[in-house]
């Protein structure tokens, strides 16, 4: 129905008004669908990329945790030691 580069093969001058509407409307209809596919995607990797982003915060805060945790466990040893 379409032609090599995607482009409907109407040949023109010889269709009628009506003919013409129903293929503009056909191509419409094709180009809705695409952008509806394409939201689709983008609201997919749009919510990935929001969980791995609050993912990398968490990771971020337990290794600040373990961080000072590690330090205070440290300071202690040392005082202990002292």
């Amino acid at each position: 129905m379409s032609g090599p580069n995607g482009d409907p093969q109407v040949p023109l001058g010889e269709m009628s008004g009506e003919e013409d509407f129903a293929a503009l409307d056909f191509m419409l209809d094709q180009i809705n669908f695409c952008l509806d596919h394409l939201e689709e995607k983008n609201d997919h990797l749009h919510a990935q990329l929001q969980d791995l982003l609050e993912s990398n915060r968490q990771a971020r805060r337990d290794f600040q945790q373990q961080i000072v945790q590690n330090g205070l466990e440290g300071s202690t040893k040392q005082d202990a030691g002292l």
